[in-house]
């Protein structure tokens, strides 16, 4: 590892459209602020690929010589958690806590290290409000009476700066819903009045809770500052979210926001976008009952991370076959080496990953150094490859450990627990007690416990 740093990192800057040679604002510290997961269900591929890729980013950055600052959010209040907190009956305080605690697990089989910072958006609400206080007294946002805040759009003059999207374009080409406390369609809220029933906070513009949009400005802020290097999340995020985002930090604190924005793009399916209406959606828990982990985070690295990540079970099955075969030219690995960046291959792996972090490029370079383990039957090369291969998080393990491994056992798809709830409610229908029970308790070996409650049976992961 290199103890100073490399000049000659580049990054595609989606705000510009462009890539650039990276200048951290403080010489070699990195601050990167990343959108996390809305906790009310188990995590998808999508969210894989976010937690994968920028766990990637912030190794590197380390490797060459950086000290970062990472944050990842958790969102742990919105309308789909009181929706779904609501339909299980539920106080929506355990339902968060439960999926945090099932996207930690997932992350750690992931090899996912745990961010620096993982604030709570629950936990900043006094920030946000200092924000919107701060944009109320600028009259760059507007409380109705209602209860509702909102951001005055058309004053931020830069907004469309990240999206390419002006708001003349978007009249012209989208419907919006209209809303008569708005001043114009496309504001967006900052505080929203809460409803009979919701949790609240108490704020000077009545009981509600903040929008989606004012947490992240408000917790990068308090772990970051007003400016700092990096912002990531995935594609999806680029509009309205981060544009937003801009808008209210940018006004608020007077200062340019964020240097460097980094998306990945999208998951597909088959060459499909990848959907629960469209029947095609996994999570993380899915497939890794089939796959292991480390199969998993390798398939995800193997695309660049702006391309189109397309899943189908025959990529996944190649995937493992060619992190086997990497595997197996580190065997003869002797002790635990660091990489060295003077050679021909760790000069290109490097090359590679300063460029824009091109892992599918690194990934090539670790498969022409196993050729040359498995020609030259190289302890030392095998031992830089197990190096290099470190520094993106594949090939930590002892290689016996992997051939041994298998698909994380005894745990169930959603959908094979659903089949199993509805064989139970028939046998239930049909006054079969006591298969009723032997599928409960089958289900609770396989850490699954049920909760029948008035408007049907419910289910948890223990």
């Amino acid at each position: 590892m290199g103890n100073s740093i490399n000049l000659m990192l580049h990054i595609y800057n989606s705000l510009t459209r462009t890539k650039e040679k990276f200048t951290s604002i403080e010489p070699k510290i990195v601050k990167m602020y990343v959108c996390g997961m809305t906790v009310y269900d188990f995590c998808h591929l999508g969210h894989a690929r976010v937690m994968v890729f920028f766990d990637v980013v912030k190794r590197w950055l380390e490797n060459i010589g950086y000290a970062v600052t990472y944050v990842r959010n958790i969102t742990d209040i919105d309308d789909k958690i009181i929706n779904r907190a609501s339909e299980q009956q539920r106080f929506h305080g355990d339902l968060t806590e439960e999926f945090i605690g099932a996207m930690r697990e997932d992350a750690s089989l992931l090899g996912v290290l745990s961010p620096d910072f993982e604030p709570r958006a629950t936990d900043h609400v006094d920030d946000m409000q200092q924000i919107i206080q701060i944009l109320i007294n600028n009259k760059m946002a507007y409380h109705v009476p209602g209860g509702d805040v909102y951001f005055s759009v058309k004053k931020f003059q830069k907004y469309g700066q990240l999206s390419g999207k002006t708001l003349n374009d978007l009249r012209l080409g989208n419907r919006v819903k209209v809303d008569d406390s708005k001043v114009d369609p496309f504001d967006f809220v900052l505080w929203k009045k809460s409803k009979a029933g919701e949790p609240f906070w108490e704020s000077p513009w009545g009981h509600g809770r903040p929008g989606w949009h004012i947490e992240c400005s408000a917790m990068s802020k308090r772990l970051l500052g007003e400016s700092f290097d990096i912002h990531g999340g995935g594609e999806d995020l680029q509009f309205p979210h981060h544009e937003n985002e801009i808008a209210q930090s940018e006004c608020a604190n007077g200062v340019k926001f964020v240097n460097y924005w980094m998306h990945n793009g999208f998951v597909r399916v088959d060459n499909e976008k990848m959907s629960k209406s469209s029947g095609n959606f996994f999570t993380i828990r899915d497939l890794l009952i089939k796959y292991d982990p480390e199969v998993l985070r390798y398939f995800i690295l193997r695309a660049h991370y702006r391309s189109p990540l397309n899943y189908s079970d025959e990529h996944l099955k190649d995937a493992k076959a060619a992190l086997a075969r990497l595997y197996q030219a580190v065997k003869i690995v002797t002790e635990k080496t660091e990489a060295d960046w003077t050679c021909f291959y760790g000069r290109k792996f490097r090359s590679a990953m300063n460029d824009d972090f091109n892992t599918p490029e690194a990934i090539a370079v670790l498969f022409e150094l196993a050729t040359e383990v498995n020609r030259q039957n190289s302890h030392i090369m095998a031992n830089q490859l197990k190096a290099l291969a470190g520094t993106i998080g594949l090939l930590e393990r002892n290689p016996l450990d992997f051939f041994q491994s298998r698909a994380i056992p005894g745990k169930l798809t959603v959908s094979e627990v659903e089949e199993r709830i509805s064989s139970r409610n028939l046998a239930r229908k049909n006054k079969d007690f006591d298969l009723a029970d032997q599928i409960r308790e089958a289900l609770l070996d396989k850490g699954i416990e049920l909760e029948d409650t008035a408007k049907g049976t419910i289910w948890k992961r223990r």
